[in-house]
Formats: structure tokens, C-alpha cells, sequence
């Protein structure tokens, strides 16, 4: 996915044309395993697990309008303006049914009072709502763990700011998503025959989906589309780099969530999740446990109260890297041994965890832009075998999304397949009152 078609700052393309010939350079250090798919392993090389985390599925209820001690005053050319977004409201991705638009019309035409202030403030609150943090309840929306920042806009203010200068249309467009893709996606929209239901309700989840992401990512950022299979670095509000992705099993599904990254962790040691202890590795260190240490394990306990750890080295299902973005649900992007996952078209092969095609041109980019390094440490670190943690400088937001449909370089609308199945529910919430 594109980020906004602004002009590449001559700063971030000067930056990014000096690290990318700096990490080459670098990179001649570096292991050749690091860089290349090693020979076929004979079993596949699995990552952590994700944890489960339950889905959230109950709804925070908006800020009820029958707390004002009186009504915000209406006239009826505000109220008007508020009625024709309504009626304009299906060009958002959203339904003018939802919001009366007959009630409003009556409450116009009855003159000012406080039936239209009552009626029209509801509306607008209930719409405004919908603008900033999207329609669909919690319960559809599977495995979705983004955090919206955009709730803490107080309503109230922005409905008091634009009855005062009666912008009521720029009041609720201020609420609306300001990622170029949320635009392709309202315009490809228009462009949709009504007759094509099934695109154009697609179009739709996928801007309530940008709609449920806070309204602005930041100009500095990660953003994993996992129906896409893409990752892309996003730096001074320009893609520096983007990165093939496998991303889970649909029986291992890839949550959606954000974290912050805190620091790029170069020839990481894996620590084996219960389950993939319980898989396999756990009866070979029973049975034969020369050949797991042969492999890079090492051991405490035994049975219930097995710990095991894999050393760094070119076998480690962690790979080279591992970005570290502490979350609950233990999802990372990280490199891996198994690097021919990244030629299928298709890539959802993991445990949960985002593995990451060209990971030494990933993890260097991370080492000189926000940790600080130099293309000659962390050549050095990467080639030394070590775990090397280098912390960034100021931490920055990764987001992990699920958009099925999105504008690909050309500026051509992609579709992709809803590998987990996540778009139905929200399809079946729109038949729904919002």
C-alpha cells in the first residue's frame, strides 16, 4: 500500500540513497547465509507461536447526548448542511439510513426549537462517530487489536466549533482518515456500478478498516497489510523499503495490532514456545539429544517444566533479525532460514509472526536510520555471529493491518483474497443499524 502522493522531501532521498549504498558495502561482511536461502531443511522451520488473545467484543458506548444540560442551538441552515451529508453519506462507505434522514428533514421543517436541536445534535454525534472510529461493533471485527486514538476528539467541541462557523461539512471530513488509501478506496467506490454489490460492499469494509487505525499513522512508521503479504517502511511520510511477508496459517491466524519498536535485535537466540516443544523438539532432546544440541538447542527441566532456547546461528528459525515490538499477543517481524516461502504468491505459512524477505536490507535500514549505527557496525555485529541489541533512538509505531482491497504502485485498485475470512462479518454488520 502507497502512502500520500506528496513529493519525496530531497532530505529523505538523499538519506536514502546514502544508506542504501552504505549498506551494501556492509552487507559484503555479513555471512552468506544471512543473505541467501540456505540448502532445504528436511523438516520446515517454524517461529514463536502467537499467543491467543480473546477478541474484544464488546462496544464502548459514544458520549450520549443527554448528558448536555441544554442543546447546542440549530438553525435550519446548519441542520440542512448536516441533512446533506447524510444523504451523501454512502460516498463515505457508510448508510443515510442509519441516521434518519426523513426525522431530520421533519425537525427542519418544524423551525428552530428544541425538536430540531435535539434531533440534529443526536444526528450529528451519531454520524461524526461513525466518521472517526468506523460503524461496525467490536464482535465483527476478528482479531483486531489496533488501538484508535482518534476516540479522545471531543465531539462536543467539534460540533460546537462548526455550529459557530457553520463548516458542518468540514467538521465531520475533519474526522475522516487522511491515508491516500482510504481516498483510492472512496473513489474507486464512486466509480463502482451499483449493480456490483459484492466490490462495492469490499470497497466498504476496507474503509471502515482505515477508519478503525488512529486518522493519521505518523511519518515514521512500519504497516503490514497481511492479505497482501507486504510490509513497508515508512520514513518522513515517504515508503523507504518495502519487504515480501509470510504471515500466519489461517489456523495460526496473524492478529491485527500495533506496537511500538523499540530496538532491532541482530543473530537473536529463539526461545521455544510450549507448543512447539510439545511438537517435536521436546522428544528429540528425550530421545536423542546430540542431534538437538547438533541443532542449537540447549535445555532446562525436563517434561512439563522443558525450557528450551536455540541458539543464534544460520539454522535459528529467528534467521538474522528479529524486530522487537513488545506486544501481548508475542508477534514480531523477524528473518528466517526458510527464505523460498517468499517466491509463492501466497504466503501464509507461519505460526502468527511476520517473517521478512530481505531481512539484512530490513535490519540495516533499522540500524543506521533509528538506532544510529553505521553501516560498518552493524556489518560487524551482523557478521560476528553475536546477539547485538541496538535500541532506537526514539521508538516509533507497527502496525499490523487486514485490508483486502488497496491501491497498488501503479495507482491501480488491488484485490486480494480474505485469507481468514474477515470481511463477512463486517458485510453482515452493515445490514445492521450502525
Amino acid at each position: 500500500m502507497r502512502t500520500s502522493p506528496r513529493s519525496r522531501p530531497a532530505a529523505a532521498l538523499t538519506a536514502t540513497a546514502l544508506t542504501a549504498a552504505l549498506l551494501a558495502a556492509s552487507l559484503a561482511v555479513a555471512p552468506a547465509h544471512a543473505q541467501k536461502a540456505p540448502k532445504p531443511a528436511p523438516k520446515p522451520v517454524q517461529e514463536d507461536t502467537r499467543v491467543y488473545v480473546p477478541d474484544i467484543v464488546e462496544d464502548t458506548a459514544p458520549v450520549q447526548a443527554e448528558q448536555l444540560a441544554e442543546w447546542p442551538r440549530w438553525t435550519p441552515a446548519n441542520a440542512g448542511n448536516l441533512l446533506a451529508q447524510i444523504e451523501a453519506a454512502g460516498a463515505d462507505g457508510l448508510f443515510a439510513r442509519d441516521y434518519d434522514p426523513t426525522g431530520l428533514a421533519a425537525a427542519i421543517a418544524s423551525g428552530e426549537g428544541d425538536a430540531l436541536n435535539k434531533r440534529a445534535t443526536e444526528t450529528f454525534l451519531l454520524l461524526a462517530t461513525h466518521r472517526r472510529d468506523g460503524r461496525t461493533p467490536n464482535a465483527a471485527r476478528k482479531q483486531w487489536f489496533v488501538v484508535d486514538s482518534d476516540a479522545s476528539v471531543d465531539l462536543f467541541a467539534l460540533l460546537d466549533s462548526a455550529l459557530a462557523s457553520g463548516d458542518i461539512d468540514g467538521a465531520l471530513a475533519s474526522l475522516d482518515p487522511v491515508h491516500a488509501n482510504f481516498a483510492a478506496l472512496k473513489a474507486a467506490l464512486a466509480a463502482t456500478k451499483p449493480a456490483d454489490k459484492a466490490r462495492a460492499d469490499t470497497l466498504r469494509v476496507n474503509m471502515e478498516r482505515w477508519r478503525w487505525m488512529p486518522r493519521d499513522l505518523g511519518q515514521r512508521h512500519i504497516l503490514t497489510n497481511v492479505p497482501e503479504y507486504m510490509t513497508r517502511v515508512v520514513n518522513e511520510g515517504v515508503v523507504i523499503a518495502t519487504h515480501k511477508a509470510v504471515v500466519g496459517k489461517p489456523a495460526t491466524a496473524t492478529p491485527q495490532l500495533d506496537a511500538k519498536a523499540t530496538a532491532i535485535i541482530l543473530n537473536p537466540t529463539w526461545t521455544l514456545p510450549r507448543s512447539i516443544i510439545d511438537e517435536g523438539i521436546g522428544a528429540t532432546i528425550a530421545t536423542n539429544p546430540q542431534r538437538a544440541r547438533a541443532q542449537g538447542y540447549t535445555w532446562t527441566g525436563k517434561g512439563k517444566t522443558l525450557s528450551v532456547v536455540q541458539s543464534a546461528g544460520p539454522g535459528n528459525a529467528l534467521g538474522v533479525m528479529k524486530l522487537e515490538m513488545l506486544n501481548p499477543h508475542a508477534i514480531y517481524l523477524h528473518d528466517t532460514p526458510s527464505k523460498g516461502a517468499f517466491g509463492s504468491e501466497a504466503r501464509a505459512f507461519s505460526h502468527g509472526c511476520i517473517r521478512t524477505e530481505r531481512a539484512l536490507h530490513f535490519s540495516g535500514l533499522m540500524a543506521v536510520i533509528y538506532a544510529g549505527r553505521s553501516p560498518e557496525e552493524f556489518g560487524a555485529a551482523i557478521a560476528s555471529g553475536k546477539t547485538t541489541r541496538m535500541e532506537f533512538a526514539e521508538p516509533f509505531p507497527v502496525f499490523i493491518g487486514y485490508w483486502t482491497a488497496a491501491p497498488k504502485a501503479d495507482g491501480q485498485l488491488a484485490m486480494m483474497a480474505d485469507i481468514y475470512g474477515r470481511d463477512a462479518p463486517v458485510v453482515a454488520a452493515f445490514a445492521q443499524p450502525g
